[in-house]
């Protein structure tokens, strides 16, 4: 099984990264990650700790996506993936923090970068919403049953739109790095949504102000972004309603950002 597999055991098996030497760094909650390098080639490994299924991409899935995302110039190239093990190339460059969006010119350089990644190729996966909300809600035993019951209908409501385009699905700050070039990082949720999910999970996940909101469409539409803001006010609330649910599955949420979004989401315009 995975979870019995050393990196040593893994990289004997990647043709021409037998004996590289590795050091873990922070992973995820379904893999351990570990910077490997040898004879001047440097990448990141991730192990699984079982094959990957929904809501997740299946490893091969990711891997075709992050591809195409590399041809782009906006994602790292991928060197090894099987149904439990994924090994990318290091992207050296500043990895972003919230605040990095305050800074002159990123919330364009992001918009830009965003308007890129979304003509990539379709994937042939589009957003299932309502199997990601169930799997949360399946594992929710404690928190405001009736928070869960809106959070649900909200995402039972919506519809995906004719215009799909290649998503990011997971767009927080920490998966946006600057070589300068923005590179986008972790495509395990990629697959085909209505483009403007990926920005309200930008504007909602890290508060951007109106002025922000307004800067961030501009730069992705060029043109005035203030027309799309109605529709962005929709997918809003739709990605509050499901992180609120992740936050909800999860035991190591913290009762105050969970009472936050909460908050938000019963403040958020229907």
């Amino acid at each position: 099984m995975s979870e019995a597999r050393t990196p040593d055991d893994v990289l004997a098996g990647i043709p021409g990264w037998e004996g590289a030497s590795w050091r873990e760094l922070k992973g995820g909650l379904t893999n351990r990650t570990y910077k490997v390098q040898i004879d001047g080639s440097t990448g990141v490994l991730k192990i699984d700790t079982g094959v990957r299924g929904a809501p997740f991409n299946t490893r091969p899935a990711e891997a075709l996506v992050q591809s195409n995302a590399a041809r782009a110039g906006l994602a790292g190239r991928v060197l090894f993936a099987d149904d439990s093990v994924y090994l990318t190339e290091f992207v050296q460059g500043t990895v972003w923090q919230s605040s990095c969006l305050n800074r002159q010119g990123n919330i364009e350089r992001l918009g830009s970068a965003l308007k890129e990644l979304h003509r990539l190729p379709l994937t042939g996966r589009s957003f299932d919403s309502s199997f990601v909300a169930r799997c949360y809600v399946e594992r929710i035993d404690r928190s405001d049953r009736e928070l869960v019951d809106t959070c649900a209908a909200i995402v039972e409501s919506m519809r995906l739109p004719e215009n799909l385009c290649c998503c990011h699905n997971d767009l927080v700050a920490e998966n946006v790095i600057a070589t300068p070039d923005i590179r986008f990082l972790d495509w395990e949720y990629a697959c085909d949504n209505d483009p403007l999910f990926d920005l309200a999970t930008i504007v909602e996940h890290h508060e951007l102000g109106e002025e922000q909101v307004v800067r961030l469409l501009t730069s992705y539409s060029a043109e005035d972004g203030a027309g799309w803001r109605d529709k962005l006010k929709v997918q809003q609330r739709f990605y509050l309603a499901l992180w609120w649910l992740w936050l909800a599955s999860r035991a190591d949420s913290g009762a105050d950002v969970l009472r936050q979004v909460g908050d938000r989401l019963r403040g958020s315009t229907p």
